[in-house]
């Protein structure tokens, strides 16, 4: 399957729609008390803010001119209350913000969590680890200031550029047009950027997420970088991928900071006109008072359109984000329940596949070609023959990781198709090639195949698969803290750990792929017998690369190039002397030469 890797940017599936911001406004919804009480107290505190320079000119045309002492103290003593008032908002806003913008970030992120656990195993095949990874952190967290702040300083700046431009007219009609001549020209300027910010900002989410990428794969293989000496060249390749993220940062920032020196210069342009019109105005139709009330309100009329065009650039980076994330949100489920499908009762074990096909969607090799095979309930059944034959995709066809391409895979009778994921996959316990070690103890990781399983169930899971010798010699017994991945642990250990998770769940079809690959020959021969005992009565499928672990399966099915070349029990197999016999005694006389 065709794999976007570190150094490929991501091509959005879909083209930028305003309608991913009518999406994330869904989240903020239910938290709309919350934001009508804040955007209220902001007002307040709007228009306390805006009665400042109003409260200078009667001060200086009135109070201070007739020697009003008393007006003068009434008006400082309504100025310091709107001080008070507005600080008091401002902590108000500050505090519900930052809880609103935090809960929906939660929730965002919570969302994509949930969606990304119901994703088939072909998106993640398809995709570095490190690329889905940015997306549930990084772009999330990006949201963080937008929604805390962002959209409550919008409508309030909104709400103060009409309440100023009011207090204007009132002061002054004729330097209220002047002060508008800009206008036009922010807005053109504004539009054509909008194009290129956009361009950059995407860009930069591409090289931000190659980046996050590298770092993942690169911590994952820490081990083999070093065992190959490979830290200079890994080094290098990360100096590349971190210039591309660094020169794509700067040409988005250098494109955001065209927006401000506009709006500056145009202020400060239109300050000087009123500055220039307006004196020579002084006593004809405007006082001093007037003059230095009207200058105030047009730096309070500049300072919401620098936070506007501040929210702006935000927007479009956050934009850059949402189209990620959302993309994330609506990657199909492919593998879901049917809107029909119901719960599979206690199965017996009976399974069926007919005519399978599998290829994958964007492969014309068939990895599978029309195999049909019937397995009755208690049979054990073993899958072998070379890397790629198709045993895995056996098995993850049988779990429904994957759907089939054509044909049916049965259990008792039922489609598995038609049946909910839950009701099939927890009658069934799976352990998979790639050995898994959640970070906890070693009685959490083995629980995790059965949540309600008491200690006693998990030791005597462990006990049957050979696990238990080991796990009391560590130093807290089952009580032992590992680390992710179990890198503290052998592969050996690790697997006999995850078998005893498959076991404890007591399913009724067991699925083993390579079960006993990193397992030593002693402790081979031991978990052969507890095996032995505990397959007895339950539908097994065991891949396994060592034959001699398969001996007493009930049938042998041998796969090559997604077929079905030869099945039969051991002695059958060797009596017949094809595809099997070969195999078989070519690591027999392996194992007898070393």
């Amino acid at each position: 399957m065709a794999r976007n890797k570190y150094d490929e940017d991501e091509e959005l599936g879909t083209p930028f729609s305003w309608a991913y911001t009518k999406r994330l406004l869904s989240y903020v919804v239910p938290y709309k008390k919350e934001m009508i009480a804040t955007l209220i107290v902001m007002l307040i505190s709007s228009i306390s803010t805006l009665l400042g320079p109003y409260l200078v000119m009667i001060a200086m045309d009135t109070n201070i001119p007739n020697k009003d002492v008393k007006g003068l103290i009434i008006v400082c003593i309504i100025f310091f209350i709107t001080i008070i008032v507005s600080a008091w908002c401002m902590k108000y806003r500050i505090k519900t913000m930052t809880y609103v913008g935090q809960e929906v970030v939660k929730n965002i992120r919570t969302d994509i969590f949930n969606h990304l656990q119901k994703l088939p195993f072909s998106y993640y095949d398809s995709r570095p680890h490190g690329k889905i990874l940015v997306r549930v952190v990084n772009y999330v967290n990006s949201l963080s200031d937008l929604l805390s702040n962002g959209l409550i300083n919008l409508l309030t700046d909104l709400f103060s550029i009409f309440v100023i431009v009011g207090f204007m007219v009132f002061i002054s009609p004729r330097l209220t047009l002047i002060c508008m001549i800009g206008m036009p020209i922010l807005a053109i300027i504004v539009a054509l950027l909008a194009r290129i910010q956009r361009r950059t900002s995407q860009a930069y989410s591409n090289k931000q997420s190659n980046l996050n990428a590298y770092i993942q794969e690169s911590i994952s293989g820490m081990k083999v970088t070093q065992a190959f000496a490979r830290e200079e060249a890994n080094a290098e390749n990360f100096r590349t991928v971190s210039g591309e993220t660094r020169s794509t940062w700067i040409k988005f920032v250098r494109t955001q900071l065209l927006l401000w020196p506009a709006i500056e210069n145009t202020s400060v342009f239109t300050v000087a006109l009123v500055y220039l019109i307006g004196v020579r105005s002084i006593g004809e139709s405007i006082t001093i008072g007037t003059l230095i009330a009207f200058v105030g309100y047009i730096w309070r009329f500049w300072n919401p359109i620098v936070n506007i065009s501040n929210f702006y650039n935000t927007l479009i980076m956050a934009m850059a984000y949402l189209e990620r994330i959302f993309e994330t949100l609506d990657e199909p489920v492919n593998i879901a329940n049917l809107p029909d499908a119901y719960e599979i009762s206690e199965i017996e074990g009976h399974v069926q596949f007919k005519d399978v096909l599998f290829k994958y969607e964007d492969e014309d090799r068939e990895i599978l070609k029309n195999v049909s095979f019937n397995v009755n309930a208690g049979e054990t059944i073993a899958l072998v023959g070379p890397t790629g034959a198709g045993k895995t995709t056996i098995i993850n066809l049988l779990s429904r990781f994957y759907d089939v391409t054509s044909g049916e895979v049965l259990v008792d009778g039922n489609n598995i198709r038609n049946v909910t994921l839950d009701s099939l996959r927890k009658q069934m316990g799976v352990m998979l090639q790639d050995t898994f070690i959640f970070s906890g103890n070693i009685l959490d990781n083995i629980r995790y195949g059965k949540l309600d399983a008491t200690e006693e169930e998990i030791i005597n899971a462990a006990k049957a698969v050979k696990a238990h010798d080991f796990i009391v010699n560590l130093k807290d017994g089952y009580n032992t803290e590992v680390n992710e991945r179990g890198s503290r642990l052998s592969v050996g250990q690790r697997q006999l750990i995850s078998f005893a998770r498959a076991l404890l769940a007591d399913p009724k079809i067991l699925i083993l792929d390579e079960a006993t690959s990193s397992i030593d020959t002693k402790t081979e021969q031991a978990l052969q017998e507890g095996l032995d005992r505990l397959l007895k009565g339950r539908t097994s499928f065991v891949i396994a690369h060592r034959l001699s672990t398969i001996k007493n399966a009930t049938r042998i099915m041998v796969i090559n190039d997604g077929q079905i070349i030869e099945q039969g029990s051991h002695d059958e197999l060797m009596n017949i002397k094809g595809e099997y016999y070969e195999l078989y005694t070519s690591q027999y006389e392996m194992v007898k030469a070393v």
